[in-house]
């Protein structure tokens, strides 16, 4: 195939097998009935999310204790961790991410 961007634009041939809407009465309605209907069906489970989001709410953003005793572990030279467990810790977080 070769596009000859010099040529000017062609119109479109009409296929003969396509639906005619008519000149009078609602042009929506005729195009809907012929295409179908749009639906839509909501399951159940939307109704446990603000549920959710307030049992959510209750926990603390960050957990500070824990926070301080890592700065303490970290800033003393105790704390030990294995590549192995750094690169799983990485895996599980991005795991979790994912499906969340």
């Amino acid at each position: 195939m070769r596009i000859d961007s010099n040529q000017g634009a062609q119109p479109l041939q009409e296929n003969q097998n396509s639906a005619q809407v008519p000149a009078r009465g609602n042009p929506s309605a005729t195009a809907s009935s012929a295409l179908g209907e749009d639906q839509a069906q909501l399951s159940g489970v939307h109704g446990q999310i603000p549920a959710l989001v307030q049992q959510a709410l209750q926990f603390p953003e960050i957990r500070q204790e824990k926070v301080s005793a890592l700065r303490q572990a970290v800033l003393g030279g105790s704390y030990q961790s294995s590549p192995g467990q750094v690169a799983q810790a990485l895996f599980d977080h991005m795991v979790a991410k994912l499906a969340a």
